[in-house]
C-alpha cells in the first residue's frame, strides 16, 4: 500500500495564519506537528511503503523539510507546474506508483484532515484495502453527526455498512441535509479514497481517457530534480481540469463506500479549528500570548504581541506579525473575500508572510522603509545562499550568531559574531554557513528598489549552490 498525500490548497480560509505560499497543512495547528506531518504520522501501524507527496512547485521545500523532521525516507514528491483539480493529480501519483511497485494499492489522503480516533481510522483503512484488492474503487463516507451544510454527501445502497454507491450529490441546502441526516443513508464525502492503481487508470481511460494520456506523459517525461519530480509542464498544463469525484468516482459502477467514524474534520474554516482545538471551561480556546476577562466560546491566537480581551463571545481574533484579524464566528467562512481584496490591491499580506522558508533556512523582514529594508536571516549549518548580485541595492551584513564565509567577488572571507561587512551594488556574492549552529545575520540593504526580483544569479553550478535551489 503506497499513501499518496494531496497538498495543494490556496491559504485563504484560514488567513492571515494561513496563506498561499503556506497553507494551513504546513502550520502546527495541533500540536508539535504540522498536519501534513499528522497525515503521515497516523498512518505509523500499517504495512505501508514511503508516500508519494503531490504539491504545489513553490512548497517544495516545505515538504521536504518537514518529512526529513518526521523521518521518512526515499518518498516520491511531485510537483505540479500547475493546479488541475484532483484527478490529475491522483492519476498521476498512479503512474508514479507503478515505476516503484507491479501494482500497488493506493492510499489517497489529504494533507489536511483531523482524525481523532487512529484505531478507527486504521480499521477502516483495512477494510478498504481489501475491498481495492477485490476490485472496487473505495471512498471514505465520514458518519455525520450533524446536517452540515458545508460538505458534499454519498448516499449508500446499503445503511451502516460497506455498500455500493448509489449517488454522490453536492453540497446541500439545511432542511435537504436534515433530510440526508434523518435516512440513515448518506455520508459526509471526505475525500479519501483507495483502489489498486491500474483499476483506477483502466477506469479513468473510460471516462477520461484525455486526462490518462496526458498524465501519463506529464510523468513520463518528467524530470528528476534532487529530491523532486518535476512534472512535465506542456503536458500536465494541457491537462483538462476535473476532481476525481466527478471524473471517475459519479460514473464508474465499481465505486464502494466504508463507513468511517473517527472523529474527522477538514478544519475548513476557523469556526471548525475551534471544534477541533482543545477548549477551556468558557468554551475559549487561547494560543500564545493571550490575556482574557469575561470572555466566551471564542478562539484567540497571538504569535508576536499581547492580545487581550474583555466582554466578548463567538470571536475569532487571529495575530501575525504583519496583519490582526477579527471576525464572528458566524461569518469567519467569508475571511476568503477579505483575501480576495487584499490580492486586488497588490498586497503582498494577501500571499505572503513576513517570515519566508527558504531551502537553507528562512529570513524575517523586520522593517521596511523608503530606501531600505531590514532583515533576519537565518542559514542552517552546512547550507548556502546562491551566488549572486544585484544592480539597485546595496547590502550590509552583520553577524549575530555563528560563523559566516562570505565570497565577495574573488574574495573569500569569514566572519564571526559581532563582526560585518559591505556588498556594494552590483558586486557578487554568497552566504554560507560552515559551521555546526545555525548562523544568523542582520542584514540591511538600501538602494532605490529593494524587490527580490532584483537578484541575478549565477549560473555556475556548484555544491554549495545547489543546496539554494
Amino acid at each position: 500500500m503506497i499513501p499518496v498525500v494531496m497538498s495543494g490548497g490556496s491559504g485563504t480560509r484560514l488567513w492571515p495564519l494561513s496563506r498561499k505560499h503556506k497553507p494551513k497543512q504546513f502550520l502546527n495547528l495541533f500540536g508539535d506537528d504540522s498536519m501534513f506531518q499528522q497525515t503521515i504520522l497516523r498512518l505509523k501501524g500499517l504495512d505501508s511503503a514511503s508516500p508519494i507527496v503531490v504539491c504545489n512547485e513553490s512548497h517544495r521545500f516545505m515538504v521536504a523539510e518537514q518529512l526529513l523532521e518526521i523521518g521518512i525516507e526515499s518518498p516520491s514528491i511531485l510537483l505540479e507546474p500547475a493546479g488541475r483539480n484532483t484527478a490529475p493529480a491522483i492519476v498521476s501519483a498512479a503512474f508514479q506508483a507503478l515505476s516503484r511497485e507491479q501494482d500497488p494499492v493506493l492510499l489517497v489522503l489529504a494533507a489536511d484532515h483531523v482524525i481523532a480516533d487512529i484505531e478507527a481510522f486504521h480499521q477502516a483503512i483495512k477494510i478498504a484495502e481489501q475491498q481495492a484488492l477485490a476490485g472496487n474503487l473505495v471512498t471514505f463516507g465520514i458518519v455525520p453527526n450533524c446536517a452540515h451544510t458545508g460538505y458534499g454527501y454519498i448516499q449508500a445502497e446499503e445503511k451502516e455498512a460497506i455498500s455500493a454507491v448509489k449517488q454522490f450529490v453536492e453540497k446541500p441546502d439545511l432542511e435537504t441535509a436534515e433530510q440526508y441526516l434523518a435516512s440513515g443513508e448518506y455520508y459526509w464525502n471526505s475525500g479519501m479514497f483507495m483502489f489498486k492503481a491500474s483499476l483506477l487508470l483502466e477506469e479513468m481511460n473510460k471516462f477520461n481517457p484525455d486526462i490518462v494520456e496526458k498524465c501519463r506523459l506529464a510523468v513520463s517525461q518528467s524530470e528528476q530534480d534532487l529530491d523532486f519530480v518535476r512534472l512535465n509542464k506542456t503536458a500536465f498544463e494541457a491537462c483538462p481540469s476535473d476532481s476525481i469525484d466527478y471524473a471517475l468516482m459519479e460514473k464508474t459502477n465499481k465505486a464502494v463506500v466504508v463507513p468511517l467514524d473517527a472523529g474527522w474534520n477538514d478544519v475548513g474554516s476557523w469556526s471548525s479549528l475551534w471544534e477541533c482545538s482543545q477548549q477551556d471551561e468558557n468554551n475559549n480556546v487561547l494560543k500564545g500570548d493571550v490575556e482574557i476577562q469575561n470572555v466566551k466560546n471564542a478562539y484567540i491566537h497571538s504569535e508576536h504581541r499581547l492580545v487581550s480581551a474583555i466582554g466578548v463571545e463567538d470571536l475569532v481574533i487571529v495575530e501575525t506579525a504583519d496583519a490582526v484579524m477579527v471576525a464572528s464566528k458566524a461569518q469567519a467562512q467569508d475571511i476568503k473575500d477579505i483575501v480576495a481584496k487584499l490580492k486586488s490591491q497588490s498586497r503582498p499580506e494577501a500571499e505572503n508572510h513576513r517570515l519566508c522558508y527558504r531551502p537553507w533556512g528562512y529570513y524575517d523582514s523586520i522593517d521596511l522603509g523608503e530606501r531600505f529594508q531590514v532583515k533576519r536571516i537565518r542559514v542552517k549549518p552546512g547550507a548556502s545562499l546562491s551566488l549572486q548580485m544585484h544592480h539597485h541595492r546595496a547590502e550590509h551584513w552583520v553577524v549575530v550568531q555563528g560563523t559566516a564565509e562570505v565570497t565577495r567577488d574573488d574574495e573569500v572571507f569569514l566572519l564571526s559574531e559581532n563582526e560585518s561587512t559591505f556588498i556594494p551594488v552590483g558586486q557578487k556574492h554568497r552566504l554560507h554557513n560552515p559551521g555546526r549552529v545555525p548562523l544568523e545575520i542582520i542584514e540591511i540593504q538600501s538602494g532605490g528598489y529593494l524587490g527580490e526580483d532584483d537578484i541575478v544569479r549565477s549560473r555556475i553550478i556548484t555544491t554549495a549552490t545547489k543546496l539554494s535551489r
